[in-house]
């Protein structure tokens, strides 16, 4: 029994260390960036209106294609100079907006074509692949369903193709409800670090980083040179920009161009989509980190690749951490006293690093500082959500491919038409037993050192809180009013 209370402290100290060493590199990644804050950088100007076409793939987007097809529409670039095409592999009422929606932008005198597959083949990336055999532009801009793309983009971003190494531009995602709640709040501080420091300081280091999915431009001969859009990873842009980099194409961000984009709104939607980018991020690593090692490319270069692709291992070591907690907590009671301070020490200096990490960041960044009230919540959701993204990871290490399952979108209605499902209620249950599991070691270690007890203490109540609101997403409360009152009417004949 010793022995493998042992094991599991050794296990739980591996997956704090690994998970330290993630906070590091976010401080590496700061340090960079405060560096970069103090240089100023041109931003290029659009002179010549080279023909571009803006594809627009929908799947089901009732609620938010119509606002899409009109934002595209008001893109300020010469009609004569601009192709729209409309990739809707809908079965809904898509379709009637897609239809109404391009017969408008014809009227204005656009160049407007609507695509439809008889076969959903290659999910996102087919129809993306299909659009690009008919495209007649040399520059391909793409926006998924739940952007609005502001009429400046293309000006701003095409004069990044002056130079003919550069391959992709990709825009800076705006939140259209990145304050509507604590979920979407979140959401809206981690991605606008990854834009704001993560691209940027990888573009400033000419490291590799990646094209979003959307609101980018491609210039159509990358695209074509790195074999062009592939299905076999779930996450097809990860892959393309990779692919396209390692056959010599720089890619470029540009944070001034921000495109107003919806977030999931919905936990349950937000784990979904977590998911996705977690197995396809492994997958996309399983594919190209060979060719990369090998390639002739600076050891800086690799070393940031590998944390950029292998980052998903951060969800396994929370996992791991979770349930070796109990464990490793009775070890340190039992054994030695001075066992807690290891696992202690790298934890709290990984904490301390990912809060020193978004507080700076928020403190200088004028766009970031609403969302400084949501820091304390950022540790909370990725505990909780971190089993769940941890098995799409290993998933992704040894499946290829898989199923695309598209992020709901609801427009301006928000979450409001969102109704329970049993699939929240399953993921909070999960999401109470790892609570369970973690919270009982931290209350009934009596040997618990005091300095051990808030960061213990931190991973149940992560548990307990997303579970909470998946419970409440899976219309729990609503459910339990059900029975009761269906047992009333029993008891009472």
């Amino acid at each position: 029994m010793k022995e493998l209370l042992a094991i599991g402290y050794a296990i739980h100290l591996v997956a704090v260390m690994l998970t330290a060493l993630y906070g590091l590199h976010r401080l590496v990644l700061l340090k960079r960036w405060l560096l970069m804050r103090r240089r100023s950088f041109p931003l290029p100007g659009c002179e010549s209106f080279p023909l571009v076409t803006v594809q627009l793939p929908l799947y089901n987007e009732e609620r938010v294609a119509a606002r899409l097809i009109e934002a595209v529409g008001r893109l300020h670039w010469p009609k004569e100079r601009l192709e729209i095409q409309i990739l809707d592999d809908s079965t809904d009422a898509t379709q009637s907006a897609v239809e109404q929606g391009s017969k408008r932008l014809k009227s204005m005198g656009l160049d407007v074509s609507v695509l439809r597959r008889t076969e959903r083949q290659g999910f996102k990336a087919g129809a993306l692949a299909e659009g690009l055999s008919r495209a007649k532009g040399e520059f391909i801009a793409i926006f998924d369903a739940d952007f609005v793309p502001p009429s400046s983009f293309l000006r701003e971003t095409l004069g990044w193709f002056k130079d003919p190494g550069v391959g992709m531009v990709q825009g800076r995602w705006g939140f259209l409800n990145g304050r509507d709640s604590v979920i979407t709040g979140v959401q809206a501080l981690a991605l606008s670090s990854h834009f704001d420091i993560e691209h940027a300081t990888r573009q400033a280091g000419g490291c590799f980083f990646n094209f979003n999915g959307t609101a980018g431009v491609w210039r159509k001969k990358t695209i074509e040179e790195a074999g062009g859009w592939s299905a076999d990873t779930l996450t097809e842009d990860l892959d393309l920009s990779y692919r396209a980099q390692l056959a010599g194409w720089r890619l470029a961000y540009h944070g001034e161009a921000e495109v107003p984009s919806e977030l999931p709104p919905v936990l349950t939607d937000f784990i979904s989509q977590q998911k996705r980018w977690a197995q396809g991020s492994m997958q996309t690593a399983v594919k190209v980190l060979p060719q990369l090692l090998l390639a002739r490319l600076p050891l800086p270069v690799k070393v940031e690749a590998l944390f950029h692709l292998l980052s998903g291992f951060g969800w396994v070591a929370a996992a791991l951490a979770t349930l070796t907690l109990w464990p490793a907590l009775i070890w340190m009671g039992q054994g030695a006293s001075l066992a807690w301070i290891p696992g202690v020490a790298v934890l709290t200096g990984s904490c301390g690093a990912l809060l020193l990490y978004y507080v700076v960041y928020c403190s200088l960044e004028r766009r970031a500082r609403l969302f400084f009230r949501y820091i304390p919540f950022l540790p909370l959701v990725c505990i909780g959500v971190a089993p769940f993204l941890a098995l799409s990871v290993l998933k992704g290490l040894v499946c290829r491919q898989g199923i695309f399952h598209r992020t709901p979108k609801y427009g301006l209605q928000g979450a409001a038409g969102h109704a329970g499902t049993t699939r929240a209620l399953k993921m909070a249950w999960i999401s109470f037993c790892c609570f369970g599991l973690t919270f009982w070691p931290v209350a009934l270690m009596p040997a618990l050192s005091p300095a051990a007890l808030p960061l213990a203490a931190a991973i149940p109540l992560g548990y307990l809180f997303t579970g909470s609101l998946l419970a409440r997403e899976g219309g729990a409360k609503r459910r339990m009013r059900s029975i009761i009152s269906l047992f009333l009417s029993v008891v009472g004949g």
